[in-house]
């Protein structure tokens, strides 16, 4: 599947709604693609199961706090410069580079890449939303090792981080990145053919689009997007979602910390919804709760959503007075496994809650 510019605005939309707030402002990412499209470039998804077993996967990204973005915008030669320096550590050319994240604008970095690279995109990623860590991948969970890892800024700057397991290298790679400004570009998570296929979630990039799609649609024949787009969840992986809370954002708290974006939103309920919700963040929406009560937790997605547009909303976006509609949705099944709840459940954040589906919450 070769992306048009037409693609560009549904991808940014659905990426936005998987990244749960976090992953970086997908509008950056769209620009970047977009200018790639316009000098001629083509980018090109292959689906993980037509990949050789034995061909060399290059996932790019970039991590950091999202709040920084915004005013460190990106060329696009910091994640090809990072490819190219792990192409070199490891003495073999990438075939094909993929997403890390299907959130934000990782899910628009790895499509600049290939673009000026000439390297087709596996259509999947490694968490089916954003998360803030770099070692919660499903990529690590079933095996993967995300090290030998290249980290690159924009002056030209490239650190290499060989490291004992995933943990220690995003504890290591985000010293880096806060050294960088607070965020950099990473290649990380080489693998083979059959390790993507065994360990990825598969064909995500076309689900952003699609759910960009359904809600673009909707509006343009002048259904209620969301409703439209919980219709469609169950005949994809994501099989379940909900709306849990409606209202007007009365309070927002966020910082930039360690290298994240943390804080937390309070809502006030529209009726039929009453009380206060809050939601507290770590780049992404981790938790949340009404009248203390939790409504959705990591790992299933919790996406908040302009009432009026249906547009989902980042969390360096989020703003007083922002009428707001939060949908909670289920993930698929590879990543609700003991091993998965071990690497990103509720635990791994600080989080007291365990966690407990989205179907099984009243």
């Amino acid at each position: 599947m070769k992306l048009t510019r037409e693609h560009l605005a549904d991808l940014a939309v659905g990426a936005a709604f998987l990244g749960t707030g976090g992953g970086g402002d997908p509008y950056v990412g769209r620009l970047m693609v977009q200018q790639c499209l316009d000098e001629g470039c083509e980018v090109e998804l292959i689906d993980p199961k037509d990949l050789s077993n034995d061909c060399l996967v290059i996932p790019t990204a970039m991590m950091g706090a999202p709040t920084v973005l915004v005013e460190k915008i990106p060329s696009g030669d910091e994640a090809v410069a990072s490819l190219r320096r792990l192409e070199k550590r490891l003495g073999r050319k990438a075939a094909y580079t993929m997403p890390i994240e299907i959130g934000g604008i990782n899910s628009t970095i790895p499509l600049v890449v290939g673009a000026r690279l000439g390297l087709p995109i596996v259509d999947a990623d490694g968490m089916g939303r954003a998360f803030p860590f770099l070692e919660m991948e499903t990529f690590g969970v079933y095996g993967v090792s995300g090290s030998p890892m290249a980290v690159s800024n924009e002056w030209g700057d490239c650190a290499l981080i060989e490291a004992v397991d995933n943990r220690q290298m995003e504890w290591l790679s985000r010293a880096v990145a806060i050294r960088m400004g607070g965020c950099a570009y990473i290649a990380e998570y080489a693998m083979s053919g059959a390790e993507v296929k065994r360990t990825a979630i598969p064909n995500t990039l076309t689900l952003a689009i699609r759910i960009g799609e359904v809600l673009r649609k909707a509006r343009e024949e002048h259904r209620n997007p969301i409703e439209a787009l919980l219709g469609f969840l169950p005949s994809t992986l994501y099989r379940y979602g909900r709306v849990i809370f409606k209202g007007k954002i009365v309070d927002v708290m966020r910082e930039t910390k360690a290298g994240f974006t943390i804080g937390r939103a309070l809502i006030d309920g529209i009726t039929p919804f009453s009380s206060q919700m809050e939601i507290e963040i770590q780049n992404e929406n981790l938790i949340a709760r009404q009248d203390g009560k939790v409504r959705a937790i990591v790992p299933d997605l919790i996406s908040i959503m302009n009432t009026e547009t249906a547009e989902p909303i980042t969390s360096e976006n989020l703003r007083y007075g922002q009428r707001v509609t939060v949908v909670a949705v289920s993930v698929p099944e590879l990543m609700r496994t003991p091993e998965a709840l071990d690497v990103f459940g509720p635990a791994c954040f600080g989080l007291k809650e365990p966690f407990t589906s989205i179907e099984e919450i009243d």
